[in-house]
């Protein structure tokens, strides 16, 4: 019996000391993770400090704005440090290689200008409608795709700029409630069409869809009243409608490089218009200005290119003289007349067309 006593107190001796060896070791190893994370910590700390000194050189004041400045350096994602900047009101981040617009660009309250140009950008972030303050918004030159429908909570902003954004072809209808844009840039991009919401943006002053694959214009195109600039140079445009003459206030319309055959005959009655450019287009008439007395032939080419409202004048004019023609010739000879088969399809095609002119 004294054996087997003597064995049980062994069993549980051994027992005992397993049993604090095991939570030695667990506390070991809970002070060596504590320690760790107290390295991490520190590491951590060490690097927000680093950040959090880079981005104070990159922040300036000029004209009492706080704008953080950042050109031509690395920076595919902005650091969440830097929150610690809450009285930002531009960020200019051009050719960082930039490849998303960080969610919590939201806390940025007073932001007024938020400039990304080129950059890689690939998407404008649904927060962004939390920044009602935001006056611009420039991300030229970038990957977006699409534009968030929450850009339209944005009251107060005034300029927009998305050119060469490659394949954005359109924009949502939200974007007809900033009543304060006035200036909007989406040229070289894949528009087939002006987006209705921009038709009915009422403060719209300045516009650029140059170099996109713009077909036709809008028929209610002088809603538009408040517009002065048009860039449409660079598309597939093969008419006008007769209502662009109706936009009192356009004096700068650039038409070059397009496919029109014709130019409406109202709009030599537009006389708000200062610049017009229909260089390099189709146009059914080759019309020659007459020459100005005591000018170059470089100084003559000069204003064919700086007044072509001369230009437009001089064809709407021809225009109406050979379709007046074309009229007359074809009252005076009885219909028995031998006439062409060319020509008897172009006086149908002008007697058809004679009401509207």
């Amino acid at each position: 019996m004294t054996g087997v006593a003597v064995c049980s107190g062994s069993v549980s001796s051994i027992k005992s000391l397993w049993e604090t060896r095991i939570k030695k070791t667990k506390q070991d190893l809970q002070k060596q993770q504590e320690q760790r994370a107290g390295v991490g910590r520190v590491r951590h700390n060490w690097e927000d400090r680093i950040i959090l000194a880079k981005l104070k050189e990159k922040v300036v004041t000029e004209e009492g704005r706080v704008i953080l400045r950042i050109e031509k350096e690395e920076w595919k994602t902005l650091p969440r440090a830097l929150v610690h900047f809450p009285q930002l009101m531009e960020w200019q981040l051009h050719r960082v290689g930039l490849q998303t617009i960080p969610r919590f660009v939201s806390s940025f309250e007073n932001l007024l200008v938020l400039d990304l140009s080129r950059n890689a950008i690939t998407e404008i972030p649904k927060e962004i409608g939390k920044l009602t303050r935001l006056r611009e918004l420039l991300v030229s030159y970038n990957r977006v795709q699409s534009v968030p429908e929450e850009l339209g909570c944005c009251e107060n902003l005034e300029k927009l700029e998305l050119a060469m954004n490659r394949d954005l072809d359109e924009l949502p209808s939200e974007i007809s409630n900033l009543k304060k844009l006035c200036h909007l840039d989406l040229s070289m991009n894949q528009f087939t069409e002006i987006p209705e919401s921009v038709v009915s943006l009422p403060a719209l002053e300045w516009l650029d869809m140059g170099g996109n694959r713009l077909q036709s214009l809008p028929h209610d195109i002088h809603r538009m009243e408040k517009l002065h600039t048009m860039w449409l140079q660079r598309n597939e445009l093969e008419f006008l409608p007769d209502n662009i003459c109706y936009m009192r206030s356009l004096d700068t319309l650039v038409l070059s490089n397009n496919k029109l055959h014709d130019i409406p005959s109202m709009m030599e009655d537009m006389n708000n218009l200062k610049f017009v450019n229909f260089r390099d287009n189709p146009l059914t008439y080759e019309v020659e200005l007459p020459a100005a007395p005591n000018k170059s032939e470089d100084e003559e080419e000069d204003d064919r290119e700086m007044f072509g409202r001369d230009f437009m004048r001089v064809y709407c004019q021809e225009a109406r003289k050979r379709v007046n023609a074309m009229l007359n010739m074809h009252r005076v000879n009885p219909p028995e007349s031998n006439y062409t088969s060319e020509l008897n399809v172009t006086l149908e095609a002008v007697a058809e067309s004679a009401p509207l002119l």
